[in-house]
């Protein structure tokens, strides 16, 4: 399948606030990228189009592919046909026959979405008269289609056989019309364009917010409605109750004017439809409502995905009721008070075949849901070993439960660095791991601190000695100098006197004394660098194995 929505990654936070509001469950793609940041990638072939990410991402890193620009470069060459979803009318309340004008002056036709509408609404009822079809579930919604056949298969038996809307306005305007233009549908809506593809009924989904893009990009100044009536000149007849489709249970409301007996319950918004679509196909085929009316946007296609408006719920329910009101004054029956045969419908039966109006789907096989056995090694992984950890469902994560998360993991959806309580316990282990190596590391410093002081005495004890030795080696060098002298006036003395007296003799005495004397203080001098030499020696014995000590506690350290 093409990609329809799509993900900026440099605006992607990993905030998981696509992955808490999608319904699909393997839509959504969780990857790990380098420096621990975490992104949300689209599996477009199990994306459903819902468009529910696209309006949650407060960071813009959501938007979707429609055909607007293509469409756009098209019209300025050729004619076309533009079909205008009746939800035009609440969107642009005061623009919406200027939009429609702008098309008519570039030589489109304009054909109103709600004639298309009462097709389907006339088609579903002949259907149901016939008993050719059991209890049913409506598909004007393209999200809700593309769900059942990707996630619930099962419910394609029971999915109303009848085209959308816009795809059967499509089909009357080639069929019945005979034109052979390319049909553009102005829609609020995402997943249509996913629709068009499958069916190939319509070739361009222009959604509104792309449009009103394109016109103030291009300078385009669509004018503000002249008056608030909802007549318009469509090339064909304006459409009349399919008006109301856009609302929460517009098909049902339509279905009850002809048929009050039909029973019909309506779901409509993410949060609710998927998980009663999965619980419709647990049921008993006793238990299903007549006509299941569904819906993807939880205020239908009047706030759809790619409406591109500011109109709050109030104010487009509003709206609709007074196109209701002016729908209904349009309405021509053949009996009092609007209870003979409809009009409209006498037109259709006359005209059309219902057999022109229905379409077949195509159902995927399910991935397979991993059995509990299969999730324990991933539980592992995620750190959860009780039933009291694997039932935490914070939520954090995007998913409904952990066991939910496990199952993504598990098909590779996902990470279980993604899960916070395992990320938390994670922390808190590496917190008291690293609590204990300060502490470890605190001890093993002290012990380097002290062995350093000791290091320090050792090599201040060094200096010490060698300033003695240099010291003493400068005293040795002069008392040699002195001894020298002596013994050469010995030397002298003795060639001098070849006889000597006892003058002489007590003279030689004297010298030889003071050689003596010289002869001792060299010798204390040699004692000192002696002493001093030892002492260095054994300091240096000492250094040596205050190092060794050292290098062990700075092993001891790599390994902390």
């Amino acid at each position: 399948m093409n990609e329809l929505v799509i993900v900026k990654p440099e605006k992607c936070q990993g905030c998981n606030a696509c992955v808490r509001c999608c319904p699909a469950p393997e839509a959504n793609i969780v990857r790990k990228l380098d420096g621990n940041k975490f992104i949300v990638n689209v599996d477009p072939n199990k994306c459903i189009s819902c468009g529910e990410c696209v309006k949650v991402c407060k960071h813009g890193a959501r938007d979707y592919i429609d055909d607007t620009e293509e469409c756009m470069s098209r019209v300025i060459k050729e004619k076309m046909v533009i079909i205008a979803s009746p939800a035009i009318k609440a969107i642009f309340p005061n623009k919406w026959k200027g939009i429609l004008d702008w098309f008519k002056k570039q030589g489109c036709s304009v054909y109103d979405g709600a004639l298309g509408a009462d097709i389907c609404t006339w088609a579903q009822l002949r259907v149901i008269e016939n008993g050719s079809v059991g209890n049913i579930i409506t598909q004007p919604c393209a999200a809700i289609v593309k769900y059942i056949e990707t996630y619930q298969p099962k419910l394609l038996a029971n999915l109303s056989p009848v085209h959308s809307p816009d795809a059967c306005l499509a089909i009357f305007v080639r069929q019945y019309q005979r034109r052979t233009n390319p049909i553009a549908v102005l829609t609020s809506c995402i997943a249509k364009k996913a629709e068009f593809e499958e069916t190939g009924v319509a070739d361009y989904n222009v959604t509104f917010k792309k449009l009103m893009e394109y016109f103030e990009r291009n300078g385009i100044t669509i004018p503000t409605n002249a008056n608030d009536d909802y007549e318009y000149k469509f090339d064909d007849m304006q459409g009349q109750l399919g008006s109301v489709y856009s609302r929460p249970g517009g098909l049902r409301d339509n279905l009850w004017i002809h048929d009050s007996e039909i029973n019909i319950t309506t779901s409509e918004g993410v949060r609710k439809v998927y998980p009663e679509l999965d619980m419709y196909v647990r049921m008993s085929e006793s238990k299903h409502p007549q006509v299941y009316d569904v819906l993807s946007c939880e205020f239908g296609c009047n706030i759809g995905p790619a409406a591109g408006t500011s109109q709050t719920f109030f104010d487009v329910m509003a709206i609709m009721r007074s196109i209701e009101n002016e729908a209904k004054k349009r309405r021509k029956t053949s009996g009092l008070m609007g209870r003979g045969e409809d009009k409209l419908f006498k037109r259709f039966d006359d005209e059309l075949n219902v057999a022109d109006f229905l379409r077949t789907y195509k159902g995927f096989m399910p991935t397979a849901i991993p059995s509990d056995k299969q999730l324990e090694p991933v539980f592992a992984k995620m750190g959860k070993h009780t039933e009291e950890d694997k039932t935490y469902n914070c939520r954090a994560c995007g998913y409904n439960s952990c066991k939910d998360m496990a199952i993504a993991i598990a098909r590779g959806l996902n990470t279980p660095d993604n899960c916070v309580v395992h990320a938390k316990s994670v922390l808190l282990a590496r917190h008291s791991d690293l609590a204990k190596q300060h502490e470890k590391l605190a001890q093993l410093t002290a012990e380097c601190l002290d062995l350093s002081t000791k290091l320090k005495e050792q090599v201040g004890e060094i200096n010490t000695r060698m300033t003695a030795i240099g010291e003493s080696n400068n005293a040795t060098s002069e008392r040699a100098a002195v001894v020298k002298d002596l013994l050469q006036n010995v030397v002298s003395f003795c060639n001098d006197n070849s006889t000597m007296d006892s003058d002489s003799v007590k003279q030689l005495i004297s010298i030889l004394e003071m050689t003596i004397s010289a002869f001792s203080a060299l010798d204390d001098n040699v004692n000192v660098t002696k002493e001093s030499s030892g002492v260095i020696n054994n300091s240096i014995g000492e250094i040596s194995a205050l190092v060794e000590k050292i290098n062990a506690i700075l092993g001891k350290t790599e390994e902390v």
